[in-house]
C-alpha cells in the first residue's frame, strides 16, 4: 500500500473557491483563500459592501488654504480706526457698598480727514470701549486738508481749561504730544505742529480742544496755499 503523504510544515491546505458568474459579465477566475486569513474583499463584504479606503470627509480644505472660513486676507478692513487715550476707574459709595465703573475716552477716525472723540462708561472695560467708540463715530468732523494732507493755516482754540495752537510745519512730520497726537494721527494729518498753551493734564479735554481747533479750519483756495521759497 502506498504511504500517505503528510504535511511537514503543518500548513493549512488551500481550498479552491469556485467563481460565480454574474449575468452579463464574464466569470472571474477562481481565487485561492487560506483559512484563518481574511482578505480585503471579505472584510468589505462583511461590512455591507463599504470600501475600506479612508474617507476624506471633514478633511477637505479650501484650495486657497483657508479651510471653511476662507483666507484670512479676504477679511474686510474696518473703515475707522480707534485709539484709547484714557481709562479711569470710578468708585461710587452707596448704602449697599462700593460700586466700581470704568470711564474710557476713545479717538476714532478714518485717517482721511474724519475724526471724532467719544466717552463711554460701563461696569466692564470692553463695554465702555464699545460705547466710547460708538459715540466717537456719531460726532465725527470733516477736517479741510490740503493736497499734501496738512492743515491750510494756523489756528488756536480753547476748551475748558485747555488751550492749543496748531500750525503747519512743512517737512517736520507730526510734532505733537498727549491726546493731540492721537487726534492728528486718526485724522491722517501730516507735517503739523501742536503746542499746548495750558498746563492741564486732562487727556479728554486735551483731545476735545484739538477737535475744536480742527473745526475752526477754513478750506482755502489752492492759489493761497503756495509756500514761500
Amino acid at each position: 500500500m502506498p504511504a500517505k503523504e503528510t504535511n511537514i510544515n503543518n500548513e493549512a491546505p488551500e481550498i479552491k473557491v469556485p467563481a460565480v458568474a454574474v449575468a452579463g459579465t464574464a466569470a472571474p477566475a477562481a481565487s485561492k483563500i487560506t483559512p484563518g486569513r481574511r482578505t480585503r474583499d471579505m472584510a468589505s463584504a462583511s461590512r455591507g459592501g463599504r470600501s475600506s479606503a479612508p474617507s476624506d470627509r471633514g478633511g477637505r480644505r479650501d484650495s486657497r488654504g483657508g479651510g471653511r472660513g476662507g483666507d484670512s486676507r479676504d477679511r474686510v478692513k474696518p473703515e475707522f480706526d480707534s485709539k484709547i487715550i484714557d481709562i479711569r476707574r470710578v468708585t461710587r459709595v452707596t448704602a449697599g457698598g462700593r460700586r466700581m465703573n470704568f470711564s474710557v475716552a476713545v479717538v476714532a477716525g478714518d485717517r482721511k480727514g474724519r475724526v471724532g472723540v467719544g466717552l463711554g462708561k460701563g461696569t466692564d472695560t470692553a463695554l465702555a470701549v464699545e460705547k466710547a467708540t460708538r459715540e466717537a463715530k456719531k460726532h465725527l468732523i470733516k477736517v479741510p486738508l490740503t493736497a499734501q494732507m496738512t492743515i491750510p493755516h494756523a489756528v488756536e482754540a480753547k476748551w475748558g481749561s485747555a488751550m492749543i495752537k496748531l500750525f503747519p510745519a512743512k517737512g517736520s512730520g507730526v510734532v505733537a504730544g498727549s491726546s493731540a497726537r492721537a487726534v492728528i494721527e486718526m485724522a491722517g494729518i501730516k507735517d503739523i505742529c501742536a503746542k499746548y498753551l495750558s498746563g492741564t493734564k486732562n487727556k479728554l479735554n486735551n483731545a476735545r480742544v484739538a477737535i475744536a481747533a480742527l473745526e475752526k479750519l477754513i478750506s482755502m483756495p489752492r492759489a493761497t496755499l503756495k509756500t514761500k521759497k
